[in-house]
């Protein structure tokens, strides 16, 4: 996804099924910086990384923030911890308003059991985009200087947090195609920043993840099967997620679906 990479630290196996040496060498340095640091906080080991902090907790984050605040509406809460004097306050209140405008609907519609409080750390040390782990969100303000319109990296992020998949739930471009499938179906200023699905090219794979299978996602939703993505997301909550739930919900293997869906992907 451009130069993005989102990290649910939900689930090892997940994690360790996107690490190979090829991969690991091909990734930007910001890749390799956000990818070393949740390995680091998820699989317990030793790594050097330049913002290697505990990602569970915000104790340090709070000695060293220059603002914190809670905010509650319709029983949700948002913790918000700021560690950036010159953050814009016009961004942190797009964040905020973002937050109270699609986690609750999400929440609703996909998982009414998800946690009721998030925490979002605006944190320099980061060199990211955005990361989740649990129920609290790290954002890199320099990121959202350079691009102050991409407000729903909220969304893609809470969604994470709604998806709670255990360990072993499923392949993670499952997990990173719904993230971005929820963001284009609910994101409140994808235009303004500029963000939108890819078209269709024959380089692309499924399991390309992100907007690659998010696309693949809303063509499916469109053309074969509605609510497709919402019990695609209960399977792998659930752990009932297997390489038949494709043909189970469809009638065709995911093979064949996406053949069906290179020949003619217009949605």
């Amino acid at each position: 996804m451009n130069t993005r990479l989102f990290v649910l630290v939900s689930s090892k196996q997940q994690l360790l099924t996107r690490v190979d040496s090829n991969f690991y060498k091909s990734i930007s340095p910001m890749r390799k910086n956000t990818l070393t640091f949740a390995l680091s906080i998820f699989l317990g080991i030793s790594v050097s990384s330049s913002y290697a902090q505990s990602w569970e907790h915000t104790d340090a984050d709070r000695k060293v923030a220059v603002e914190v605040d809670t905010l509650k509406k319709k029983g949700y809460t948002l913790i918000w911890i700021n560690k950036d004097k010159e953050f814009s306050a016009e961004t942190k209140q797009q964040l905020i308003d973002t937050y109270f405008i699609n986690y609750p609907k999400l929440a609703k519609k996909f998982n009414k059991k998800t946690r009721k409080e998030v925490t979002f750390v605006i944190d320099p040390e980061y060199d990211g985009v955005a990361a989740t782990a649990g129920g609290i969100v790290r954002y890199s303000p320099n990121w959202l200087k350079k691009n102050p319109h991409d407000i729903d990296v909220v969304t893609h992020e809470v969604m994470h947090i709604v998806q709670a998949y255990p360990n072993g739930s499923g392949p993670w471009w499952i997990t990173e195609g719904i993230a971005d499938y929820i963001r284009f179906k609910y994101g409140v200023a994808n235009e303004a920043g500029n963000w939108r699905l890819p078209e269709f090219n024959e380089k692309q794979k499924y399991t390309d993840s992100y907007r690659i299978t998010a696309r693949f996602f809303n063509w499916i939703e469109h053309n074969k099967k509605k609510n497709f993505v919402k019990k695609l997301d209960l399977a792998m909550r659930n752990k009932t997620y297997s390489d038949s739930f494709w043909a189970n919900e469809t009638g065709k293997t995911i093979d064949e679906l996406w053949a069906e869906y290179a020949l003619n992907p217009a949605i």
